[in-house]
């Protein structure tokens, strides 16, 4: 990356982000925009397990691996893992991606239906695209926020969806490192930014909002080399009107950086 500066908005991974743009020689600037902020009702959860011992779900959809265990430790805590266990071994149980499928597995959940890459909601609905769903109890996972296309969609087939929040997204208690890099990005000081979410794009644009930057920060973006880890992360900038210029397959850390890496040393 020839001593290029990286801005990195991921929270989670960030570190590791920042290790992988530095070992390539690369400047990360590091500046949160997510915070997960756990989000389970524990009641909620005790009588959704006892209610579907009398009226149960055809489906459960677990599309997080941090959702999946944080469900679990809720009926942990509980003493109705068991229980739920036995409610899906008869379901058909979908997993979104590797994460989920990984937190499932660690539980001895069978997986029946798997999403494709790159993991996003349009997947999902290809592999329940033969599964009777009219009239039928949906268990839906939530990630940060409910998933808006996907209820809509099985709505429209007939399905009675059951979200189970599980954390929700937030902004970072310290939002200084966002806007110094609006104004990094508004000084041409950033040569790429990393998106790893679509959560992260609404967020940055938010406290844009807030000091009457966004036209700035959008300005400021598509002067900027703009990596974005798959579709549904790139389609929430284009719908603030941010070019995408490196988006890797498979949608993932590794493939992200190396193709940042080439863009960035040519």
């Amino acid at each position: 990356m020839r001593g290029k500066t990286v801005a990195i908005l991921e929270s989670r991974f960030g570190e590791q982000l920042a290790d992988l743009v530095s070992k390539r020689g690369g400047h990360p600037l590091r500046a949160p925009a997510l915070a997960e902020v756990p989000d389970v009702d524990t009641p909620f959860v005790a009588n959704l397990v006892a209610e579907l011992n009398s009226d149960p779900a055809k489906i459960a959809i677990f599309q997080t691996g941090v959702g999946t265990h944080a469900l679990f430790r809720a009926t942990d805590s509980l003493g109705l893992t068991g229980n739920l266990l036995a409610l899906l071994a008869q379901m058909v149980v979908v997993a979104r991606g590797p994460k989920p499928t990984a937190a499932l597995r660690s539980r001895g959940v069978r997986i029946n239906l798997s999403a494709q890459e790159p993991y996003t909601t349009n997947e999902v609905l290809k592999a329940l695209e033969t599964v009777r769903v009219a009239g039928e109890r949906v268990i839906v996972q939530r990630y940060g926020m409910t998933n808006a296309e996907l209820e809509k969609a099985l709505t429209a087939r007939g399905a009675r969806i059951v979200e189970i929040a599980t954390y929700r997204w937030s902004l970072p208690d310290d939002t200084r490192p966002l806007l110094e890099l609006i104004a990094s990005l508004e000084q041409g000081r950033v040569d790429a930014v990393t998106f790893t979410s679509a959560a992260q794009v609404r967020n940055l644009f938010s406290i844009a909002r807030q000091q009457g930057r966004a036209d700035s920060l959008k300005a400021g973006l598509n002067r900027t080399l703009v990596a974005s880890i798959g579709p549904v992360c790139s389609n929430a900038l284009k719908q603030f009107g941010v070019a995408v210029g490196i988006e890797p397959h498979p949608p993932k850390l590794g493939p992200l950086v190396s193709a940042l890496d080439q863009a960035l040393s040519r």
